[in-house]
């Protein structure tokens, strides 16, 4: 606090100014919003490796992915970067703009994947792929907390979700639930795994995601901020 104390008619008038708080700045604010996305993203690929090599269920789109690379040959992460990038063409029809994120994701996530799959060892005793199961559900959570707080656009798949969704006036519950359900059944023809893991992922990601978001909010610079790409809400993404 700072006082001034001036004299009128003998009597001592104090005056108190309050101390301005330190703010925080756009630079920092924007760059603790990029280390968000990428740690982010590549946490999501690392949950995805883990729920890989647990063998007892995937995520709905990495069941397509797992298929696809049955299929080809190919590493699960490249045809997951192959996918988002043909999602992501899906997106101009559909009038939607991607930001840094949204790119980014294409790349880090399949990246992360088959790096950490080529660092994980086999894991063939069930006592074994149980904690990996249980670990790639949680880390998913709070990979998703991050990147979607960081507020640079969503995924190539959420975005396929929500443009669906503006352009047909469907429920985001009813867009997502048909596009899932699409992807899994495709996915498990082509030998995808569908499992135990599949099950509890599509019960526990909502939740977690949901307290990794609040945990994880970026609160927003005074003096205004620096805007990279544009966000999505958090709601659109996370609705089931």
């Amino acid at each position: 606090m700072h006082q001034a104390t001036t004299t009128s008619g003998g009597h001592s008038l104090s005056t108190t100014k309050p101390t301005t708080k330190p703010t925080t700045k756009p630079t920092a604010h924007l760059a603790r919003r990029l280390i968000q996305l990428y740690v982010g993203l590549a946490l999501y690929g690392a949950s995805s490796a883990l729920l890989v090599e647990s063998g007892l269920g995937l995520e709905p789109w990495n069941v397509l992915h797992q298929g696809l690379a049955e299929l080809t040959g190919m590493s699960i992460g490249v045809v997951s970067i192959f996918v988002g990038a043909a999602v992501l063409l899906l997106w101009i029809p559909l009038r939607q703009r991607p930001g840094l994120g949204t790119v980014s994701n294409v790349f880090v996530v399949g990246l992360a994947m088959d790096g950490t799959l080529a660092l994980l060892p086999d894991a063939h005793a069930l006592a074994a792929r149980v904690p990996l199961l249980v670990a790639g559900i949680v880390l998913n959570g709070v990979a998703t907390g991050l990147y979607i707080s960081a507020r640079f656009g969503p995924g190539p798949r959420d975005g396929l979700m929500t443009g669906l969704h503006q352009r047909t006036g469907r429920s985001i519950r009813l867009m997502r639930t048909l596009i899932e359900v699409a992807v899994v059944a495709t996915g498990f023809a082509l030998g995808g795994t569908v499992g135990v893991g599949t099950i509890l992922y599509a019960l526990a990601i909502g939740p977690l995601a949901q307290f990794f978001l609040r945990f994880f909010a970026v609160p927003a610079p005074s003096g205004g901020d620096v805007v990279a790409a544009g966000g999505q809400p958090e709601q659109a993404i996370l609705q089931r």
